[in-house]
């Protein structure tokens, strides 16, 4: 792989020449937003990588919540990606539609529960469908397998520790939501929401971090997120609407060896769902010179 590249994002040629390899395993983590118009489980059933199985966010999921997609239990985890024929030594290649929107929530999910070997596809399904990639439609129905969790509980951020970090200041806080959503100037997806953002916020808009779905160079990562505010000698949580595109933001940390950094995992839809958490709104604080 190339040292400009991210070492946790593979290109479409790398998977292509190691489809049917066995200790490789596939996973089509796409999600779509309603506004998106795209429906996941449709597109994997039309045609999918070959030999990827389909993860579902809402399903391995902490359903003890009503927010969305939460960070399961490690035994739960463990359960269901066992089902999906996964084991925390595989070598476990993550892909959605576009490229850089979904698959890096779950890379960032496998990484805390402990598997050693997570990569993002580059170019997403759209980009393999464009550049006219093997494809087929069969359902894996993939022999179980044993997943061992070793679960960094302190990579995900809670509500209280998140208000904490907050009031401290402890942490830098890089937001992946749109900059209009940011500013309190479009309006939140999610009824109920009130806009704006946490005190101390940085605006990191998730697709700053990819052009047509490729995850950009490890020198354009530094730039965009130095430009932004963000310090990257100090420890940063990430936040977005539900914990999903806050994930873009870790990965493009990682791949610079930033690993001082935690996902808050209930992000906007539960700070901004509530009335006892402190919001602000309009562009970020100016960053001081």
């Amino acid at each position: 792989m190339s040292e400009t590249k991210s070492r946790f994002v593979v290109s479409a040629d790398w998977l292509q020449e190691r489809l049917g390899a066995p200790d490789l395993r596939i996973l089509d983590a796409s999600f779509y937003l309603p506004a998106q118009k795209r429906d996941a489980d449709a597109e994997y059933a039309a045609g999918h990588i070959p030999g990827a199985v389909r993860f579902d966010h809402d399903k391995i999921a902490d359903h003890s919540t009503n927010l969305p997609h939460m960070v399961p239990s490690p035994d739960d985890f463990a359960s269901e990606v066992g089902k999906l024929g996964i084991s925390d030594t595989d070598t476990i290649v993550v892909y959605d539609g576009p490229g850089m929107f979904a698959s890096p929530r779950i890379w960032w999910l496998f990484c805390v529960m402990g598997a050693k070997n997570v990569y993002v596809l580059d170019g997403g399904l759209d980009g393999w469908k464009a550049e006219g990639r093997p494809l087929e439609t069969i359902v894996q129905q993939p022999k179980v397998a044993t997943f061992t969790s070793h679960f960094a509980a302190d990579r995900v951020v809670s509500l209280e520790a998140m208000r904490d970090i907050v009031t401290s200041e402890a942490m830098q806080i890089a937001d992946a939501r749109s900059a209009g959503r940011f500013a309190a100037t479009e309006p939140e997806p999610r009824e109920g929401m009130r806009s704006g953002h946490m005190p101390g916020a940085r605006s990191l808009p998730s697709g700053v971090f990819s052009s047509q779905g490729k995850f950009k160079s490890l020198p354009e990562l530094k730039q965009t997120i130095e430009d932004a505010g963000i310090d990257l000698s100090k420890p940063v949580v990430t936040s977005c609407g539900s914990g999903i595109t806050a994930a873009i933001i870790t990965l493009a940390l990682e791949s610079l060896g930033h690993t001082d950094n935690k996902l808050y995992d209930g992000s906007w839809s539960e700070w901004g769902s509530r009335s006892d958490t402190p919001i602000v709104t309009g562009p970020p604080t100016p960053i001081k010179a």
